[in-house]
């Protein structure tokens, strides 16, 4: 046992110098104001050969090999994960260290014995995150911004630990949870999720990781934790611009895993009218809109007919974006907008004929747009859907619409589409109100 002990610790030693020699040549001083410096922590990290033998037998005892390897592979961690930031304290970082971290942690992997039921690159990450998880989350709290009782943000653990150390720990926090996958992330929750709800606040990387689990976990795995993350789901909703993109993508899969049997529950009709809130106080804002209308599909899918109750609030928002300046917007919302005809059959809504007005402004405007063709085939097949579920409503609507010259080829499409039989509208109806998302999230 000592023995291969001891060559697993000389490989570590040897994989350590590998990225410690060419970190120490990279100059770097840190940020004005800024008490931490990575590089001195990664050093620290990478310092293998300071490792106490046994006094006894002068031999590496196991413990003090499993802190090093942890040592090592939180240094890893946050090479690695300077791949994806711009963040001043791992901007420094070049890219060929990050890329020898990681082929240095995949060559310890490969040498490390843990559990064969896990393929090698995950078993070390694994078998590392129970212990790492808990340091990680204390070193995110300690610097963590609190609210003070009046509900001002105040840096109340400023005195203890600077912000940097926390900014590192969530880093290094995301990178460990987003290299375990379904179905080994569900068995470490108890782990990841009291560390994912600190990062939670302040941190993308606690979103990002949400949102990775919410990929590789099921209901059950999550259910202990059920009304604390969907809570801080929507204490999240309002954020800045720059992590509104992760915020809706989390809540949104989230709300959908947890609540996905039950369309009148209270946390979607709270999660939307969040979103929905925060939307209405910029609906100019290219950024927000196109971020909640990427993600915002399975929502509408768990919600299915319940979204009726919310046309007042949609309407005027989609009746906004149909004419933005961008495609990308205007494409988007059209494919919500079909969605949710597919899922209300619009019944039971006085926004009918406003709806029809607006598409039909926006077929004629498409001429002037990159994207026309996209636009106008999309346009066409709401109304082709408007059609076939309102019947004589839908035809007292666009009869205004029929003598426009500039819609001729619309009416010609529209007048050669046979309208649907009341049994067959009936069928569609009820099977679509039931639909639900047709991927499923992750494996069950």
């Amino acid at each position: 046992m000592w023995d291969s002990l001891s060559v697993l610790h000389a490989h570590l030693i040897q994989l350590s110098e590998t990225i410690l020699n060419p970190l120490s040549q990279i100059p770097y001083t840190a940020p004005e104001g800024t008490p931490v410096s990575p590089k001195s922590t990664l050093v620290s990290l990478l310092s293998i050969k300071n490792s106490n033998p046994n006094p006894i037998n002068n031999a590496i005892t196991e413990t003090q090999l499993f802190n090093s390897i942890k040592d090592f592979t939180l240094a890893c961690a946050l090479l690695s994960s300077s791949q994806s930031s711009t963040h001043e304290l791992l901007s420094w970082i070049p890219k060929n260290l990050a890329i020898e971290a990681n082929s240095a942690f995949k060559e310890l992997s490969n040498a490390y014995v843990g559990s064969d039921l896990v393929n090698e690159e995950k078993r070390l990450v694994i078998e590392l995150l129970p212990e790492v998880l808990p340091l990680l989350k204390d070193a995110i709290k300690e610097s963590s911004i609190d609210k003070s009782a009046d509900g001002d943000e105040i840096s109340a653990a400023s005195a203890r630990a600077p912000v940097g150390s926390a900014i590192v720990a969530a880093y290094q926090f995301r990178w460990f949870v987003t290299q375990v996958d379904y179905p080994h992330l569900g068995k470490l929750c108890n782990f990841v999720i009291p560390c994912a709800l600190t990062a939670l606040d302040h941190w993308d990387k606690g979103m990002i990781s949400f949102t990775h689990l919410a990929k590789n976990v099921n209901a059950a795995e999550l259910s202990q934790y059920e009304d604390v993350i969907l809570d801080a789901c929507c204490q999240n909703i309002v954020s800045d611009d720059e992590i509104w993109y992760h915020v809706v993508e989390m809540s949104v899969l989230l709300v959908t895993c947890l609540q996905r049997s039950n369309p009148r529950s209270p946390w979607f009709e709270k999660m939307l009218n969040e979103m929905l809130g925060h939307l209405e106080r910029q609906p100019r804002n290219k950024d927000r809109r196109v971020a909640w209308l990427t993600f915002v599909e399975p929502l509408l899918h768990g919600i299915g007919l319940v979204l009726v109750a919310h046309f007042r609030r949609i309407f005027p928002l989609v009746f906004k974006w149909l004419h933005a300046d961008d495609d990308e917007t205007v494409l988007l919302v059209l494919e919500r907008v079909h969605t949710i005809m597919r899922l209300t059959w619009i019944r039971n809504t006085p926004f009918l004929e406003r709806l029809v007005d607006e598409l039909a402004l926006l077929y004629k405007e498409a001429a002037l747009r990159i994207a026309r063709e996209q636009i106008r085939s999309s346009v066409l097949e709401i109304l082709i859907l408007l059609q076939q579920c309102k019947g004589l409503q839908f035809k007292a609507s666009w009869d205004k619409h029929s003598n426009d010259v500039n819609l001729t080829g619309l009416c010609l499409s529209l007048s050669g589409n046979t309208t649907n039989t009341a049994d067959a509208q009936a069928d569609q109806f009820h099977g679509d109100s039931l639909q639900r998302s047709s991927q499923p999230l992750k494996p069950q």
